[in-house]
């Protein structure tokens, strides 16, 4: 019966193993996905307007037809160009939209000589952020600005610069969209001016919407059944909390989350950078998700406002693209930070993650963070990994006898476990027990690989020498050649099965696990590999002591 236990155990591990290489070579040799958009323009006509919200009246702003309001693709529109030191966005005057954004700190994948581009309207790639108000005759994004076009850059000395762009002027109802942006900050806040110069109140919906198509950049490979880091819109309230939409779900029609509320915020999801609208107070809002075209979507929030006759009014939403880090999205709104896709293993990997950042404030490099969070976690589990080695060791002092019945009950294997459960018995020895490191170190495993490829902070992070990003696996297959051969040391301290059909099975797993690691992040392997050095120092000095107490023992 144990041997039978332990059958199922090798078993169980060598499947999770060949699933994980399989998944992982997979994904790796996957062809491209077509992009949805290939024949497609970033006109406006791939992307509609948004209904009103269902519980705002219609507009009663003066009617005007709908050729009065120009419109135009991106290509055509007049362009603005607006750096400061985190980001450079381009605004096209069609809308006033933001059509393109660079993070000047964050490095493209792959090109570390050009910024990583998080919005964009060309290639095989789309994915803007838009507004606008919802009647006859105001604005949306359909309508052409006034913008003036060139370069606008923030000066030193000055903390924000604002975009000003005048909608046409529509029966005394004047409309102005301003785009303010920081120095030091990813947020951009999007602003509707509107002065009603008529004898009429005007009740509208303004809308703020991020138009994206459902390709996935910078695909990062998971563990178990083909996970990957999420690619979609998210939705927030304090009533639904943190709800993922899944693309096509909405293609469907079938999205399921929060649809109103006097709080929240809606977000597009990807691997290590997030967009999204971010509505202050407690304002009623409408958050929607729709298909737009094949394979292009939208997700926004829309937001009602009043302007009375001869006032003016305007509706402001900061509009956030940029990384995902974790200790800013928090300040920035309810619940922000959990965009940051740690999978299922959320409850550990977030601690996992304090531990790492808080040793990295004080060493300054993550690969150094990543050896003294392993031996902070060793240290942690030193008392239940030392009883389990104590056991191991003990069973390797009890070979001899196990394999003398083996031999004398080969015929009987009924007999032959009963027997080796009563030598267990009277030496108290826990077969099991050697199974212990493994097993307690596998929820850790699990959240520090989330961590390493789902925090931002670890992409393009150095260590030393050939590692220069701890997110991607090893260029020359170092470090995980390293861990293959220290996992056949351990094997080799570990004591060996009876059964030489397990033995073999214990032998082949470094080689299966070294074949797994070729394509793990390097971060994830360096753990390993110190977490394994450290467990073979301390298995051969209990082993010694072990042997040694059991030699003197027979000695006497």
């Amino acid at each position: 019966m144990q041997m039978d236990t332990r059958r199922v155990i090798l078993l169980v591990v060598f499947a999770v193993s060949m699933m994980m290489l399989w998944n992982n070579w997979a994904i790796h040799n996957a062809p491209k996905k077509a992009a949805a958009l290939a024949t497609q323009s970033a006109s406006a006509e791939a992307t509609g307007i948004p209904q009103p919200m269902a519980s705002s009246p219609e507009s009663t702003a003066s009617a005007v037809a709908p050729a009065e309001i120009k419109a135009a693709n991106y290509d055509a529109a007049a362009k603005a160009i607006v750096k400061t030191d985190n980001l450079i966005a381009v605004v096209s005057a069609q809308g006033g939209d933001i059509i393109r954004v660079e993070l000047t700190k964050h490095k493209a994948t792959g090109d570390l000589s050009k910024n990583y581009q998080l919005l964009q309207d060309a290639g095989d790639h789309i994915y803007v952020a838009n507004s606008g108000l919802i009647g006859e005759g105001l604005p949306n994004h359909k309508t052409v600005y006034a913008l003036q076009p060139g370069e606008y850059s923030l000066k030193d000395g000055e903390d924000k610069l604002e975009l000003r762009m005048a909608a046409p002027v529509v029966n005394g109802v004047a409309v102005t969209k301003v785009l303010t942006f920081h120095r030091d900050s990813y947020l951009v806040d999007v602003r509707h001016e509107i002065n009603n110069a008529t004898d009429n109140p005007i009740k509208t919906t303004a809308y703020f919407q991020i138009a994206r198509d459902d390709k996935p950049v910078e695909h990062s490979t998971g563990i178990f059944g083909g996970v990957t880091t999420f690619t979609g819109p998210a939705v927030y309230t304090e009533a639904g909390k943190f709800q993922k939409v899944e693309f096509s779900e909405i293609a469907e029609g079938k999205g399921k989350y929060v649809k109103e509320a006097k709080d929240g915020w809606i977000a597009m999801v990807q691997h290590y950078f997030v967009s999204a609208y971010l509505p202050k107070g407690d304002s009623p809002r409408e958050f929607y998700a729709r298909k737009i075209s094949d394979g292009f979507f939208g997700f926004g929030v829309k937001m009602p406002v009043s302007v009375e006759a001869g006032k003016s009014a305007s509706i402001e939403v900061p509009l956030y693209a940029g990384p995902q880090e974790q200790s800013k999205l928090k300040a920035l709104a309810p619940g922000f930070d959990l965009v940051v896709d740690y999978g299922w293993v959320t409850i550990i990997a977030v601690p996992v993650f304090w531990l790492l950042s808080t040793i990295h404030t004080f060493v300054g490099n993550w690969g150094w963070a990543i050896i003294l969070v392993t031996l902070v976690i060793k240290l942690a589990f030193f008392p239940l990994s030392a009883a389990s080695y104590r056991s191991m060791a003990k069973m390797k002092t009890l070979m001899p006898r196990m394999k003398q019945i083996q031999e004398r009950n080969a015929n009987d294997k009924m007999k032959q476990n009963q027997e080796m459960m009563e030598l267990y018995k009277r030496e108290k020895v826990n077969p099991m027990g050697g199974c212990l490191p493994m097993v307690i170190q596998i929820p850790v495993f699990i959240a520090l690989y989330w961590v390493l490829l789902g925090v931002v902070e670890m992409r393009q992070a150095p260590w030393l020498g050939w590692i220069t990003d701890l997110s991607v696996k090893d260029p020359y297959y170092i470090l995980p050649l390293i861990m293959g051969a220290s996992m056949l040391i351990q094997t080799k301290l570990n004591p060996s099965s009876p059964d030489p059909v397990q033995a073999k099975v214990m032998m082949a797993m470094p080689v299966v696990f070294t074949a797994m690691f070729l394509f793990f992040p390097s971060g994830l392997v360096l753990y390993w590999v110190v977490n394994n050095v450290l467990s073979i120092a301390q298995q051969w000095y209990i082993t010694r002591m072990i042997e040694a107490g059991g030699k003197a023992a027979n000695d006497a």
